[in-house]
C-alpha cells in the first residue's frame, strides 16, 4: 500500500464484526440505499396518474425538487448527529422518518400534501444516504471497503434503471399510491436488521478518545453527574436554511422564472447572506455542525471540490443524454435509456476493481487516471457524426461509467481513512453535500446553456423539453423542420458535454492543486493528532 498510516500505540486496531454477522447489516444498508436511490427516480413516470387523480400541474415539478432539497440540507446536519450520538440511532430514525414519510405520501389528498409528505420522505432520505455510506466505512477495514463501495453503487446504479419501471408500471397496472406503500415492507425489514444486528465496532474507542483529549476539562467536570451533549441547534438551522435556499433559486430559476427576476435574485442574494451569517455562527460554535477543519485539511477540501465537480459533470449524462438519444437518434424511451444504461454496469465493476490499482499507485493517482479518462470521453462526446448510430454513444457511456469507477470510490474510501471514527460522519457527509450542491449547480447551468444554444440556432426562445417533445411525432412536421430541430438538439447538447468536460478539469485541477500526494491514512481504530 503506498498511503502511509500512522501506527497505533497503546491498544490495537478496533475490531470489525465477523463475515457472519456483517452479512445482515449488509443487507440493511443495501436496502437502505435503495430505498433512498430509488425514490428519487420511481416518481417520474407516474406523473400523468399523479396530477390527473390530484391535480397541480403547475407545480408538480416540487415532488423531484422538494425531495432533492430535503436530502441535500440535512446531510450535514445528520453527518454530525451520528459522530456525536453514534450512526445506530441516526439510521433508525432516519429509516422511521423515511416511512413515515412514504405512508402519508399514500394518503396525500392533494398536491400540496404529497409535495410536503415528499420533503418528509427527504428528511429521512438525508440521514439513509450519509448514514449508510459511513458504517460501511466503520465496517470494513481498508483493503476491503471497496467491496462494500462497490455493492451500494450497484444498488444505487440498479436504482436508477429500475426506478422510472417500477414506478410506470405501479402507475399503469395498480395506482400511484403503490409506489409510496412498496416502501413500507422494504424498509421494515431494513430496520428489523438494524435493530438487531448492527453493532459499531469504532463506538466505544471514540469515546474513550474524545474523554482523553478533554483532559483537564473533563477532570474539572468530574463532580457533574454527567456531561451534556451541547447540539449545535442555531448552525444546524441556518445550513438548513441556507441550503434551501440556493437550492430553490437553483432548481427553479429558469424553469418557474427568469434567471434575473426578483425571485431569482431574491434567493440567490438571501443565500449569499445566510451563508455568511452561518460562518459566523460555527465559528462561535462549541461543536459546529460543519466544523472548520473540513475544509482545512488539504485532503478533505479537495474532494469535497473535486467530487462536487463530479456531480456538475454527472447531469450531462443522466439529464441530457436520454433526451439526445430520443430526439437526434430517434429511439424509443426503452432504447434510450439502456443507452444510459450501460454507464451503470461499467461503474460499479470498475469501482470494485479500484483497490487493484490504488494499492499500488495510491488513492490520488488513481483517481486522476480515472477522471483523465473521463475527460477524453467527454471530448469524445461532441466529435460523434449526425445523426450517428446508437451503439456510439453507448460505448462513450460505458468508458465513461468505467473512468468515474475509478475515480469516486477510492477517493470516497481514501478521505474516509484518513479521519476517526468521531469525525467520519461528518466528513462522508460533507463530501456528499458537495455532490448534491454540484448537481444542482449542473442541472440550473448546463440547461442555461443548452436553452441558449438552442435559441440561437432556431433564431428565437429555445427550450429543450418542449423541442424534445415536439420531436416524439417527427410524422407531423416537415422533414426540413425536423432535420433542423435535431441538429439544434445535437448542438445543445454537444455543448453541455464540453461544459461537462470543463467541470472534469475542474476536478483535476483539485486534485492536482490541493490534494496531498499520498493521503494521510489512519491506521485502522487509531485517531488523528492534530
Amino acid at each position: 500500500m503506498t498511503e502511509p498510516s500512522t501506527t497505533r500505540t497503546g491498544t490495537g486496531p478496533a475490531p470489525t464484526p465477523a463475515p457472519a454477522r456483517r452479512r445482515p447489516v449488509v443487507a440493511a444498508l443495501m436496502l437502505g440505499m435503495g430505498l433512498a436511490a430509488i425514490d428519487g427516480t420511481i416518481v417520474s413516470t407516474a406523473v400523468p396518474q399523479i396530477v390527473g387523480d390530484l391535480g397541480g400541474l403547475s407545480v408538480f415539478s416540487w415532488l423531484f425538487s422538494g425531495y432533492l432539497l430535503a436530502v441535500t440540507v440535512t446531510l450535514p446536519v445528520y453527518g454530525k448527529l451520528s459522530d456525536t450520538f453514534g450512526r445506530k440511532p441516526v439510521l433508525v430514525a432516519g429509516v422511521v422518518l423515511f416511512l413515515v414519510g412514504s405512508l402519508l405520501c399514500a394518503a396525500a389528498w392533494d398536491m400540496a400534501s404529497l409535495i410536503a409528505f415528499r420533503v418528509v420522505q427527504g428528511l429521512g432520505g438525508g440521514a439513509l444516504q450519509g448514514t449508510v455510506q459511513t458504517i460501511a466505512a466503520d465496517l470494513y477495514p481498508l483493503k476491503e471497503r471497496p467491496k462494500i463501495q462497490a455493492r451500494l453503487s450497484s444498488v444505487w446504479a440498479a436504482s436508477a434503471v429500475a426506478g422510472p419501471a417500477a414506478g410506470g408500471l405501479l402507475a399503469g397496472y395498480a395506482d400511484w399510491r403503490w409506489i409510496f406503500l412498496i416502501n413500507l415492507p422494504v424498509g421494515l425489514v431494513a430496520l428489523w436488521l438494524i435493530c438487531r444486528y448492527l453493532v459499531e465496532p469504532g463506538r466505544a474507542e471514540a469515546e474513550v478518545r474524545t474523554r482523553a483529549r478533554a483532559g483537564a476539562r473533563a477532570e474539572a467536570r468530574r463532580t457533574e453527574p454527567r456531561a451534556r451533549v451541547r447540539i449545535d441547534w442555531a448552525g444546524a438551522l441556518c445550513v438548513f436554511a441556507t441550503g434551501a435556499l440556493l437550492l430553490t433559486a437553483l432548481v427553479q430559476g429558469g424553469v418557474a422564472w427568469p434567471w434575473l427576476s426578483a425571485p431569482s435574485l431574491g434567493l440567490l442574494g438571501g443565500a449569499a447572506v445566510l451563508g455568511a451569517v452561518t460562518v459566523l455562527v460555527e465559528r462561535r460554535a462549541a461543536e459546529p455542525i460543519i466544523p472548520g477543519w473540513v475544509w482545512r485539511r488539504r485532503t478533505i477540501a479537495a474532494v469535497n471540490l473535486a467530487l462536487g465537480a463530479l456531480g456538475l459533470l454527472m447531469v450531462a449524462p443522466t439529464v441530457f443524454l436520454p433526451t439526445y438519444a430520443q430526439s437526434v437518434l430517434g429511439l424509443g424511451p426503452i432504447a434510450a435509456g439502456f443507452v444510459l444504461s450501460v454507464m451503470t454496469l461499467s461503474w460499479p465493476l470498475s469501482a470494485a476493481l479500484s483497490n487493484r490499482v490504488y494499492t499500488r499507485i495510491g488513492f490520488r493517482l488513481t483517481a486522476i487516471l480515472g477522471m483523465s479518462g473521463a475527460l477524453v470521453v467527454l471530448l469524445a462526446f461532441p466529435l460523434l457524426p449526425f445523426p450517428g448510430e446508437p451503439w456510439q454513444p453507448a460505448l462513450l457511456m460505458l468508458l465513461l461509467g468505467a473512468a468515474l469507477g475509478l475515480f469516486q470510490l477510492p477517493l470516497m474510501v481514501g478521505v474516509q481513512s484518513t479521519v476517526p471514527y468521531e469525525e467520519r460522519g461528518t466528513t462522508t457527509a460533507s463530501v456528499l453535500f458537495c455532490r448534491q450542491v454540484g448537481q444542482s449547480v449542473g442541472a440550473a447551468v448546463f440547461g442555461a446553456v443548452a436553452n441558449g444554444v438552442l435559441a440561437a440556432r432556431l433564431g428565437g426562445d429555445g427550450d429543450l423539453d418542449t423541442l424534445a417533445r415536439s420531436l416524439d411525432s417527427p410524422e407531423s412536421l416537415p422533414p426540413a423542420t425536423t432535420d433542423a430541430l435535431r441538429r439544434a438538439v445535437d448542438a445543445a447538447v454537444d455543448y453541455v458535454y464540453l461544459g461537462a468536460a470543463g467541470a472534469a478539469a475542474l476536478a483535476l485541477l483539485a486534485l492536482l492543486t490541493l490534494a496531498p500526494r499520498r493521503f494521510p491514512v489512519l491506521g485502522e481504530g487509531t485517531g488523528r493528532e492534530d
